[in-house]
């Protein structure tokens, strides 16, 4: 029997956890199990040729919210040309209501509920045995699964959660190949203690580990393969204090280059063990994932969610001030009883803390949790579809829900991206009263000016930032553009051809620069030095611009020494050398 197990990732670069548990759980009996993986993006008619040129007997489809919508086209297309291939559902999407599934979709042959490993394998003995006895397949002796039975969908007996984790073979024993330039989802264990209503995680009970052993062998196993990134699934990956050290401590001890990431509860991170991770993780080796969604007590207890922000903000600051994990932390816009107002508090609350990505997410009501089924509570009102974003509930309207998403389209270009983190910060300390204000009041004049929907190069987010500044006539533009230009030139990999300011300096003037440089070549760093003697290998690796104040002595001390100065970046053109600046006030002073 030919059977095909296939998903659609939102990108490429993406691998499915869910597709190889299956197979590693069934190819035992089903050695030919053939794994296949598309994208949401890949044309719905190449996927259905691509699988009907494999001729399978069976084509099961792993869905969330993300590819429902495409694996139902997908699906539907696929069950006219092969109208007897049985087709099987997994996965959270739809787990749950599946009787509703099965009704709106005919093309559905049968949804496995809750863990697929077993359920799976019993379903595929089934169909064999149907294929071998030319027999209707005897769905009803498979525990875990909505099934027709006729024009009736029926639902076998409940099956129980895999309690014996090991008992399930490593999706990571074999295969290996399929995974290099991809990013790998790592499961350490499953369920969660929380209860947090707008999380699926809040349905199971308790938190099942997969053994120390068995875990270090699969991550071992991927590390000597070359894997770039590891992504911990994990719900809580810290909620085991021993269990996490001892994880971390082989990582740390093994990880030969690999990038892990974690989520992690940072109000519960034992200090003993934040202060082991501040000590001893190589720098950029582990990023964390903090789910912080609220600042608001109340909206925090109808959500069940329970969090101390004073202890996250200490665990956050204590690991930003090591600088070697980087943090995102995320939000969620749309929870009970939080209004407009009270997002704001919770968004500078949040971005007070500086995470190196803060991410800003809207209330998605997925089935089966706690706040869709009291929906009506709150005055929600949501799309119907996947993703079941809210479009707005008794506290917060849909216009409040959109200026949001401006926020959010804003800190994404200018924050997270890390495109001009000075500038950013110099806006907030000396223009704006908040920072929330700052990205609301951008993101509306992106708005009204029609950027949104037209493209954009990278000189054109600071050509749009300085007429946004413009438009709300902030104090010292001069200063304001001098920082945008020291952000432009120093996260360029290369010396740029295209600048985007109007005072570019002439020839003449960079001759003058040049001179100074020169003429104090001993303080610049010596293979700027070097390219600063001759006039040809200096203005093949340098590029000046005009600025009204000293940035090299306000980065080192914080004081404002206005002037005429000109600032010269270096570029060495060496991927393993960084650039290195000099700022020069004619006939005063040079420095690198």
């Amino acid at each position: 029997m030919k059977i095909l197990l296939s998903t659609l990732n939102a990108k490429f670069i993406h691998s499915s956890l869910a597709l190889r548990y299956l197979r590693s759980y069934a190819q035992e009996a089903f050695p030919s199990i053939e794994l296949v993986e598309y994208t949401i993006n890949d044309v719905t008619l190449n996927i259905v040729a691509d699988i009907h040129k494999r001729k399978p007997d069976v084509v099961a489809f792993s869905c969330y919210i993300w590819n429902i919508r495409e694996t139902l086209s997908v699906m539907r297309t696929l069950k006219k040309i092969c109208p007897d291939v049985p087709i099987i559902l997994g996965g959270p999407e739809v787990t749950y209501d599946a009787d509703e599934w099965m009704k709106k979709h005919p093309e559905i042959d049968v949804i496995c509920i809750g863990e697929g490993e077993q359920t799976f394998l019993e379903l595929l003995q089934v169909y064999q045995e149907s294929l071998q006895t030319k027999q209707p397949p005897r769905l009803r002796d498979v525990a875990g699964i909505a099934y027709r039975e006729e024009e009736y969908v029926r639902f076998s007996m409940p099956r129980a959660q895999v309690e014996e984790m090991d008992s399930i073979p490593s999706p990571y024993a074999d295969h290996l190949d399929e995974l290099n330039n991809r990013v790998v989802y790592f499961e350490a264990s499953r369920g969660c203690p929380f209860k947090c209503q707008y999380c699926l995680s809040s349905i199971e009970d308790g938190v099942r580990y997969f053994s120390l052993e068995r875990v270090k062998e699969d991550l071992m196993r991927l590390i000597n393969h070359g894997v770039k990134t590891i992504k911990f699934v994990d719900r809580t990956f810290n909620i085991n204090k021993k269990y996490a050290l001892e994880i971390f401590q082989f990582l740390i001890d093994n990880h030969n280059g690999t990038v892990f990431q974690f989520e992690i509860t940072a109000d519960i991170l034992r200090a003993d063990v934040l202060d082991f991770l501040t000590e001893n993780a190589p720098p950029g080796i582990f990023r964390f994932e903090i789910g912080v969604q609220s600042t608001n007590d109340e909206t925090n207890r109808l959500v069940q969610r329970i969090q101390r922000f004073d202890r996250l903000a200490r665990t956050v600051t204590q690991i930003k001030d090591s600088k070697k994990i980087d943090q995102h932390l995320d939000l969620i816009a749309g929870l009970p009883e939080e209004d407009y107002a009270s997002f704001r508090k919770t968004f500078n609350d949040v971005f007070g803390l500086r995470p190196e990505e803060l991410q800003l997410g809207f209330l998605k009501m997925l089935r089966g949790t706690g706040v869709r089924a009291r929906a009506a509570n709150h005055g929600y009102v949501f799309m119907d579809e996947a993703p079941y974003e809210i479009l707005g509930n008794n506290v917060l309207s849909f216009d409040d829900m959109q200026k949001i998403k401006r926020v959010e389209d804003i800190l994404e270009k200018y924050w997270n991206a890390h495109r001009m983190d000075y500038t950013v910060e110099w806006l907030l300390a000396n223009q704006f009263e908040t920072a929330f204000d700052f990205f609301q009041a951008f993101g509306d004049y992106w708005e009204n000016q029609g950027w949104g929907r037209i493209g954009h190069q990278l000189e054109d987010l600071f050509v749009r930032l300085q007429k946004f500044l413009q438009f709300q006539e902030v104090d010292g533009m001069g200063h304001v553009l001098s920082m945008m230009k020291f952000d432009f030139l120093r996260n360029q990999k290369h010396r740029p051809r295209k600048l985007w300011w109007e005072d570019v300096m002439d020839k003449e003037e960079m001759q003058q620069t040049f001179a100074v440089l020169t003429e104090q070549r001993e303080r610049l760093r010596d293979d700027f030095a070097a390219h600063a003697a001759l006039e040809k290998d200096y203005f093949k690796h340098t590029l000046t611009a005009k600025v009204t104040f000293d940035i090299e002595k306000w980065m080192e001390t914080g004081e404002l020494v206005e002037g005429d100065f000109t600032l010269v970046v270096y570029y060495p053109y060496k991927d393993e050398e960084q650039n290195a600046f000099a700022v020069v006030k004619q006939d005063v002073q040079a420095a690198g």
